[in-house]
């Protein structure tokens, strides 16, 4: 049998069509990620070796200053030495002897202008003085120099120093032409052979002019170099290049003051290194004398501008720039090429897994050349033409399917005009199963005819069920009423008698408790109960409650319970019932109308309800059923929740219908008594202690009885029934008490 579908069958993806590179969201992604981690790894490589690289090379240049600093040091402080020599060669001058031998004013003159011409080939030299044995002025070269008298520490037994040595001076400043000049003077003493003192001698010697001497030593004319004292005062070198933005531009300021991170770290070493945000300082400390009474200490302060060392380094920058950008592209073009490998290579072996995964798939597959005969199949193919797999090539393609000339005609025409074709055939001829069956014209690989890929799937379940299923139609045809629910009660499929009984016209949006609201909906809770520890529930119902003398009709609900214990669906059969006497056969036919509510809210909101006569001669009933000791033969929880079901089930069966039960709590019941007094509620509980106990349900049970008070709440309602409970508990014969039954006059 062939039957034609138009629709298309979902073929497994050509192999044609899963070739080729195709880039993802998450291959972009990645590659997205992975380039801008290289670009920003290289970006931060190549600030670093600039950095590491302008580093070393301050470094290198402060190295070098630090050489030049200690070089310039000794040079000054062998200057220093000289002068004092010098000095010691004006104070034993032939001319100055002469003088103080004989002080005329001829030969004043003449030393005068021996010393003038020594200050006029002399540039450090700025003048020579000479002073009396009390220290006062007598007369010097010209010069800015103060006239006032020595210091009392250097004249007389005070000094510390005599004979042949010579006191060198701290710097100080000196105007000279409008301008501060850093000098230093030099005193040597003038004694006669019996060690009386004649006088002394001063020479003033000038810094700038010492350094300007010795500034060649330096390896470029352009490099800084101050001289600041231990204080931090600075004393030369302001003139020297535009001064950084934090360092003391005159003569005299503080260097302690404008850069006090640079001088900390000076004041704690005496030489050493030091960068800053604009340059990288060099400092040396230097003695300019030896003598310990005259100990003259200064810093050499030197600096290289990080400006500078930028722009000396400017051509390996861009040197390392390039080579940057260079190696950044070409790891791009590395990553690039590696997706593109790796594409490649995963869609080589996509269509290697395709190719293979045709032929051993739980589906069977075919390929039919271009005369309609089997080059290919795989296992499940043959299973389903039930033709050996060996057998299956170069067999026809109309003889494999069991297919007549004009079936395969018809077949064959529409697959060359649209393409492919789609459609069940049934091998039952052969006894064999039920194919659905699509076929599609291969890419052309040559000019000639395409070939075809045939795919086969057994679909003899599937046709079996839908059989089946129109069986189970026509047996639900009957002239019973029935309907499926789910376990709420929800209408899922029902019979035409039922859409006719129920007058639903198709609608299938109701539930049994709506429908039957009457009948069913006040206790639908206590059926499902029912039905769950059951199976099943059966009741009459009237159908038409208007009509007076019209039949009820048996409902008989049956549930059927899924594998893991709940019910899952529903089977609701509506019947009509045979008229029964009245007596006691009638009672049973009638339908429970208690439910057992599981909140106290529940139970307030019935208790609330009731009409004042029936709520003032109304009774509460406490039941425990799980009294001490009763725990010690149970084997857990679970069995005395079972056993409470069982208990709450024969109280659904003898309970009247205007009483009500809540679940209070495992293993306590209450049970509202309206209309009841304390004897009646007495009897109700000894009538339902001996049921229980005839179903072996009675053991340890205990009951208390509380009447209800004018004026109480449903929360003293039942503390009056725990006191009747405690009561009962101590009773060992009937189990059963009475507290708060009787109405205060």
């Amino acid at each position: 049998m062939l039957k034609n579908n138009p629709s298309t069958y979902p073929l497994a993806p050509l192999l044609s069509l899963t070739q080729g590179i195709h880039w993802s969201h998450q291959r972009l992604l990645a590659v997205a990620s992975q380039l801008s981690m290289l670009v920003i790894g290289m970006i931060i490589l190549t600030n670093l070796i600039i950095t590491l690289g302008e580093r070393r090379l301050q470094e290198e240049w402060a190295t070098q200053r630090y050489s030049e600093l200690q070089t310039i040091g000794t040079l000054i402080t062998d200057k220093v030495s000289f002068q004092q020599f010098r000095t010691q060669i004006f104070a034993n001058g032939e001319l100055l002897k002469q003088y103080l031998s004989n002080p005329t004013a001829k030969q004043q003159l003449k030393l005068q202008e021996a010393w003038l011409d020594l200050v006029k080939h002399i540039p450090e030299l700025l003048g020579i003085a000479l002073y009396d044995p009390q220290g006062n002025y007598k007369f010097s070269t010209p010069s800015n120099f103060s006239k006032d008298a020595l210091p009392p520490t250097l004249l007389g037994a005070s000094r510390n120093m005599g004979g042949k040595e010579v006191y060198t001076s701290p710097l100080e400043f000196v105007p000279i032409e409008g301008m501060l000049e850093p000098y230093m003077y030099q005193m040597a003493w003038l004694e006669k052979p019996d060690q009386s003192s004649m006088g002394y001698l001063v020479t003033y010697n000038s810094m700038v002019q010492m350094l300007e001497a010795i500034k060649p030593a330096f390896s470029s004319n352009k490099s800084p170099m101050l001289v600041l004292d231990t204080q931090g005062l600075l004393y030369a070198g302001a003139s020297d290049l535009a001064p950084l933005s934090n360092m003391p531009e005159t003569l005299g300021a503080s260097l302690r003051q404008s850069y006090p991170a640079l001088w900390r770290d000076m004041s704690m070493s005496n030489f050493g290194q030091f960068h800053g945000e604009e340059a990288t300082f060099v400092y040396l400390k230097i003695e300019l004398t030896a003598q310990p009474e005259t100990r003259r200490e200064y810093f050499l302060l030197s600096y290289v501008r990080n400006s500078d060392i930028a722009a000396r380094f400017s051509q390996w920058q861009n040197i390392v720039i390039v080579a940057s950008l260079i190696l950044t592209v070409l790891a791009a073009w590395v990553v690039l090429l590696s997706h593109m490998y790796r594409l490649q290579q995963r869609s080589r072996q996509y269509s290697i897994d395709v190719a293979n995964g045709l032929f051993n798939s739980d589906i069977g597959f075919m390929m039919v050349n271009e005369n309609a005969r089997v080059i290919s199949a795989n296992t499940k193919a043959a299973e389903a033409t039930l033709v050996p797999l060996d057998e299956l090539t170069d067999r026809s393609l109309q003889r494999t399917l069991c297919l007549d000339d004009r079936t395969y005609a018809e077949l064959m025409e529409q697959v060359h005009k649209t393409g492919q074709w789609s459609g069940e055939i049934s091998l039952e001829s052969i006894n064999g199963p039920t194919l659905r069956v699509h076929i599609r014209q291969a890419p052309r690989a040559s000019r000639g005819s395409p070939h075809l890929l045939i795919t086969l799937e057994d679909i003899s379940e599937l046709v079996s069920s839908k059989e089946q299923a129109f069986l189970s139609e026509l047996l639900c045809d009957s002239t019973v009423a029935t309907a499926l629910t789910d376990a709420n009660g929800k209408l899922i499929k029902i019979n035409p008698v039922f859409d006719a009984l129920m007058q639903l016209n198709g609608d299938l949006n109701q539930d049994l408790a709506s429908l039957l609201a009457n009948d069913l909906g006040n206790q639908w809770q206590r059926i499902s109960a029912q039905i769950a520890m059951q199976g099943q529930w059966q009741g009459q119902i009237l159908c038409s409650p208007k009509q007076a003398h019209s039949n009820c009709l048996q409902a008989t609900l049956k549930g059927h319970v899924a594998a893991d214990g709940e019910i899952d669906y529903i089977v609701c059969t509506l019947e009509q019932a045979a008229e029964r006497g009245r007596g006691t056969e009638k009672r049973s036919l009638v339908p429970h109308r208690s439910t057992i509510l599981l909140s106290l809210v529940d139970l307030e909101r019935y208790f609330n309800s009731l009409p004042p006569p029936s709520r003032l001669s109304s009774s509460l009933l406490l039941m425990d059923i799980n009294p001490e000791g009763l725990l010690s033969h149970m084997s857990d929880i679970d069995q005395l929740a079972n056993r409470q079901q069982e208990v709450e089930v024969q109280l659904l069966l003898e309970i009247p219908a205007n009483y009500q039960i809540l679940h209070w709590q495992l293993g306590k019941l209450i049970v509202m008594l309206p209309d009841t007094d304390a004897t009646h509620a007495h009897n109700f509980a000894l009538n339902m202690m001996e049921k229980l106990n005839g179903n072996g349900l009675g053991e340890g049970i205990s009951i208390g009885i509380a009447g209800y008070q004018e004026g109480q709440t449903l929360e003293q309602y039942l503390n009056n029934a725990e006191v009747a409970l405690k009561r009962a508990k101590q009773n060992n014969d009937q189990n059963i008490g009475q507290a708060f039954t009787r109405h205060q006059s």
